[in-house]
């Protein structure tokens, strides 16, 4: 019995080459880098507080809802993904600035292209402002990675937490009657909690009309204040994938209570959402500059 169960242990070992167990390493498996673009079940969450935050202040959070939801709803805003578009920013007097960017509309981040260099590239991360050389970083990223994307998102971005709503009154401006919102901002909120954006709403539409806001950032005005008043006027509106825009701003000076000279026209265009933008492509780049305005 004993011979015979040896036989069998030998039989068993040149059958199986080994007796001594191999440990064995599983393939790697190429995992997919992450989207920049909350699920279905993210979006509807995030978009269920926001609703939430509106209608908690009352007739303006009421007012600005309604605007949303007439120019695409919160929950196809976050669903759409990161946004794509062109803006070229020419003042009057003044420097002009043209760059194609993509935001995360989800995670406020952005990148930035000069329309004319597409090499010279700029953006924000989340955490840090960088450019990619001495050039990109004279357009002052800190501020200007989000600045077109905040006016862009209006009235969405109104629904994050932080943002404080009042009615404030009504307007008639070049022939057309508004509901006047005023946003103002809890501290501690962003760069320039001191800012505040008076949104003009179509009584019929309800969609936005026309903006007038101040720049308070530290950055400019290191000990306190801010810019002049502004009126910037939402234009010629477009529909992307269910979501309106304004095709084109007209920016104002706001002088005693009145619509002054012009002073910036904006044309937003090539306007896409990139659901399919990889997350790490708003991350900083090697070697990139960091920038602190």
């Amino acid at each position: 019995m004993k011979t015979t169960a040896l036989l069998f242990t030998l039989a068993l070992m040149f059958a199986c080459g080994d007796a001594t167990p191999r440990e064995t390493k599983p393939a790697p498996v190429e995992v997919a880098p992450a989207l920049a673009k909350p699920t279905p079940a993210q979006a509807k969450q995030r978009a269920a507080q926001g609703v939430a935050r509106l209608k908690a202040q009352g007739e303006a959070g009421t007012l600005l809802l309604a605007a949303i939801e007439a120019e695409g709803g919160l929950e196809r805003w976050y669903e759409n993904g990161p946004l794509s578009f062109r803006f070229a920013y020419t003042p009057v007097t003044g420097e002009p600035r043209d760059t194609r960017q993509v935001v995360d509309t989800w995670s406020a981040r952005a990148v930035h292209a000069v329309s004319s260099e597409p090499a010279h590239r700029f953006g924000w991360d989340g955490k840090v402002a960088w450019a990619s050389d001495e050039q990109a970083k004279a357009m002052k990223p800190r501020v200007w990675s989000l600045t077109p994307y905040y006016f862009v998102a209006i009235p969405f971005v109104l629904s994050d937490a932080g943002v404080k709503l009042s009615l404030d009154g009504q307007a008639e401006l070049e022939g057309q009657s508004y509901e006047l919102v005023r946003a103002t901002f809890e501290a501690g909120t962003g760069d320039a909690p001191d800012d505040f954006y008076v949104v003009y709403l179509d009584k019929e539409t309800h969609r936005v009309g026309a903006v007038r806001y101040i720049v308070s950032y530290k950055g400019f005005f290191p000990q306190g204040g801010h810019s002049p008043e502004k009126l910037m006027t939402y234009d010629a509106p477009q529909t992307v994938d269910g979501v309106t825009f304004p095709s084109s701003f007209r920016t104002f000076s706001w002088l005693d209570g009145k619509q002054g000279e012009l002073v910036t026209n904006v044309t937003l265009s090539e306007v896409a959402f990139k659901p399919e933008t990889k997350d790490d492509a708003f991350a900083r780049p090697a070697n990139s500059i960091e920038c602190d305005m």
